[in-house]
């Protein structure tokens, strides 16, 4: 008969114990920090996709009339010809082009529509086309002598360019 040394069997269970469980104490630590740092991650690109989300819908409810507005130019235009026109055969339809006209601006102006008028004004290259240039002693170099056509801002964006007459230097 062989003899085997005798163990106290809390000893050997203690023993085979310790190890596998610090092990799996590691990796579900382990786990826990890579699920902790994905779930940051996550968050984070939630909040970043919420806020450029809002910031689109702000922009498209910002400018969703310009379309609109754009088109309403031309009527713009032919109305302020209308009104050039001298007669005092037709005044009547005078005044009601001019109500015509007054509401129209209102309306535009209501959407965010600006009237670029810069008569008298230093030439701006951001809202402002120069047609042609001109020697104008009663106007300083660089200021706007004539408009030929106003231009229009859309919530302090540029629509529509004025184009004017420029006294050069």
């Amino acid at each position: 008969m062989t003899t085997e040394p005798i163990q106290d069997p809390s000893e050997a269970t203690a023993e085979q114990e310790a190890n596998p469980l610090q092990a799996q104490l590691d990796a579900a630590l382990a786990e826990l920090e890579q699920l902790r740092n994905e779930s940051l991650r996550e968050r984070a690109e939630l909040d970043n996709q919420r806020k450029r989300l809002a910031r689109d819908i702000e922009m498209a409810r910002k400018f969703a009339n310009e379309r609109l507005l754009g088109a309403l130019l031309p009527v713009i235009d032919s109305l302020e010809a209308g009104l050039a026109v001298q007669g005092d055969t037709a005044a009547h339809l005078r005044e009601g082009m001019e109500l015509t006209m007054r509401q129209l601006l209102k309306v535009a102006g209501d959407n965010g529509l600006v009237m670029v008028d810069p008569v008298g004004q230093p030439f701006n290259p951001d809202h402002h086309q120069a047609m042609s240039m001109v020697d104008s002693p009663s106007h300083a170099p660089g200021q706007v002598v004539q408009v030929y056509q106003k231009g229009w801002l859309l919530n302090d964006r540029l629509l529509r360019p004025a184009l004017v007459t420029v006294r050069g230097d």
